[in-house]
């Protein structure tokens, strides 16, 4: 048999083992390991494309750079397209719910090194299905909730994991800040490897139910995780960990209102935030926290 015969079989047995797998089956599904890599350029890409400015030489000239956090989001995110592709989930049919990064120490300026997914966990809302998909490595753990709508059911549904969108209102937070999202930043972002057509083809935006091409969720996290460092008084590459629900859409050109709360904990600063636009809550439930500096 050549290779493309084998190839087409060994794709057709995966999409019949796919559909014979109930969903609560995906739980521990392998997904395999992929060697990611970047350059110093695809770096400091990431960093203007999360609103980092000139000024800001640390994240945009090569002589000191420092590699933001976030930017493993971008190198962990296959691992959702992989259980795609093994048929976990349709992406038409799918939202990125939530997202949580933990970091295991700084990124290199420029490396390659091994990533493996694993489908982590199933979750059950009564309506809907989330899939935990997990990117791990040395450098990072990373988890990617996907909601399934409709497909829930299967089980009893797990407390806490109700996909009601939060309302929040900065006012109801300590400090508050404002970021402008300029209107080539989905245009910009997409560059850093998300090529989804909705976040640059009015056409496939409008298909999707969306007034026009939205921005990435994860840009907008990468935008509010860079944000909240300087009003912190941090830099954005101490970040250790961020998480946070996607509530609602979010269009380039929009302002995003940020709120704040911080607390110490366990030699951490735990910082709770939202952000909104047009008082509308767009990322929910959102937590970061930096080392603790004395």
């Amino acid at each position: 048999m050549c290779g493309s015969e084998k190839s087409v079989t060994q794709a057709l047995a995966q999409m019949l083992y796919a559909d014979a797998m109930e969903i609560s089956d995906w739980v521990g599904y392998k997904l395999g390991t992929r060697l990611v890599r970047y350059r110093e350029e695809d770096a400091i890409l990431y960093a203007l494309a999360v609103g980092a400015r000139a000024d800001e030489l640390p994240l945009v000239f090569e002589r000191e750079l420092k590699v933001l956090p976030t930017y493993a989001l971008t190198l962990g995110l296959w691992v959702a397209d992989a259980a795609s592709e093994a048929g976990a989930f349709v992406p038409a049919h799918a939202l990125h719910g939530a997202q949580s990064l933990t970091m295991y120490g700084p990124l290199p300026r420029a490396t390659a090194f091994e990533v493996t997914g694993h489908v982590e966990a199933v979750r059950d809302t009564g309506k809907s299905a989330i899939l935990d998909i997990v990117a791990e490595s040395d450098y990072f753990s990373a988890t990617y909730s996907i909601i399934l709508p409709g497909r829930g059911g299967f089980s009893t549904p797990v407390a806490g994991t109700s996909n009601t969108v939060s309302r929040q209102c900065a006012a109801e937070l300590e400090d508050t800040l404002c970021v402008e999202l300029p209107s080539e930043r989905a245009v910009l972002y997409r560059l850093t490897g998300d090529r989804h057509l909705i976040h640059v083809d009015p056409s496939a935006a409008r298909a999707a139910g969306f007034a026009r091409p939205i921005l990435h969720g994860l840009c907008t996290l990468g935008t509010v995780a860079k944000a909240l460092a300087e009003p912190l008084g941090r830099q954005p590459w101490e970040l250790s960990a961020i998480e946070a629900r996607f509530a609602a859409p979010v269009y380039p050109g929009s302002k995003l209102d940020i709120a704040m709360e911080r607390s110490p904990v366990e030699g951490m600063e735990r910082i709770a935030y939202t952000a909104s636009v047009d008082g509308i809550g767009v990322l929910t439930g959102g937590k970061v926290s930096y080392l603790h500096c004395d």
